[in-house]
């Protein structure tokens, strides 16, 4: 039987990550012949990139009422959404989401997410209390499992949706791809020492530098690539911006070698067997760098063997832990069947 979804996540933001999980759960959705509403920060971005589909304004309240009402079941995710390190603001507006989903009577799914942190005694009080409710919950690492474990709360844990993204990863160019965003903790004197060992160990490779999520990674992109042109003006760069998700997943995967801050760009990389370095500025980073065995970077720390690490990965080894990453949606099929 078709049904109706409400999808409700960190989207609208053009943000590479969650709007890659979000086409993972449209096709999904879409190949079964549901009808579906995403909640968006721009709903006109989001109906563009997505055929059939209704989309309402993320604060529009009485839109997001009227499209839960009217729907079968109400999908909050992926990413993090339940945390209050961003903000309790945000924590509040997801969680608020979800409230309404259980008021007005409909199943909810809580999918694919990173739970936390939630530091504020309100926060954790409110994120324990509303997903007990939930039909089903699924987080994608094992601290979000413990965490709602020791709140009593079953979930499942799988593996984030981008690994079942299919790349073209057969046909590799003579490729360095970097991509970088803007963080805290991101300075100058990291842009230099990076663009120095660019410089000094990839200067034979043509330089593909990526922008994500153009209002968070588009200076710090174009810094490097000046930084990188001030050491070596003859080096060929390319600096991409605005790219469709189809299109940075399309160019990455050609690359040789990969040096990514953001988790889903890791991802990206190591499914397409890309050589990857990851530059550490969050805890997901950390693990999946860990989980597979990459070289990872500090953004405050100099910089160690980890360059010659990453001409030295064994992609096989590698291949074979992206191969038992299978993500199981057989949880969520037998809450909405």
């Amino acid at each position: 039987m078709k049904k109706r979804f409400v999808l409700s996540g960190y989207f609208g933001f053009k943000n590479f990550g969650d709007e890659a999980i979000l086409s993972v759960l449209v096709k999904k959705l879409q190949n079964d012949g549901h009808r579906i509403t995403i909640i968006s920060s721009d709903p006109q971005y989001t109906k563009k990139q997505f055929r059939h589909i209704r989309s309402v304004y993320t604060f529009k309240f009485q839109d997001i009422i009227g499209a839960i009402a009217k729907s079968n079941i109400l999908v909050s995710g992926g990413g993090s959404l339940l945390q209050d390190v961003t903000s309790l603001k945000s924590l509040i507006y997801y969680l608020l989401i979800i409230f309404i989903g259980l008021l007005l009577r409909k199943k909810v799914i809580i999918f694919a997410q990173g739970i936390g942190p939630i530091k504020s005694k309100i926060g954790q009080f409110l994120t324990k209390n509303i997903l007990k409710h939930c039909n089903y919950v699924s987080v994608r690492d094992e601290k979000s499992l413990q965490l709602l474990n020791s709140w009593g709360i079953k979930a499942d844990l799988l593996c984030d949706p981008i690994f079942s993204t299919q790349t073209d990863c057969t046909e590799k160019n003579n490729t360095l791809a970097i991509q970088l965003r803007d963080f805290k903790t991101m300075n100058d004197d990291f842009i230099d020492r990076l663009a120095q060992k660019v410089a000094q160990d990839f200067s034979d490779k043509d330089i593909e530098i990526y922008s994500f999520q153009d209002a968070i990674d588009k200076n710090i992109c174009k810094k490097f690539e000046k930084a990188l042109k001030m050491l070596k003006p003859e080096i060929k760069t390319t600096l991409y911006t605005g790219l469709t998700n189809d299109e940075i997943i399309q160019k990455l995967s050609k690359a040789q070698y990969l040096i990514a801050m953001r988790f889903h760009a890791i991802i990206i990389g190591l499914i397409s067997r890309v050589k990857v370095l990851s530059i550490n500025y969050d805890i997901k980073v950390e693990k999946i760098s860990k989980e597979f065995g990459i070289p990872m970077v500090e953004l405050n720390k100099e910089f160690g063997n980890q360059f010659e690490e990453l001409k030295n990965e064994n992609l096989d080894q590698i291949n074979n832990i992206v191969q038992s990453k299978t993500f199981d949606w057989s949880g969520f099929n037998n809450v909405i069947d």
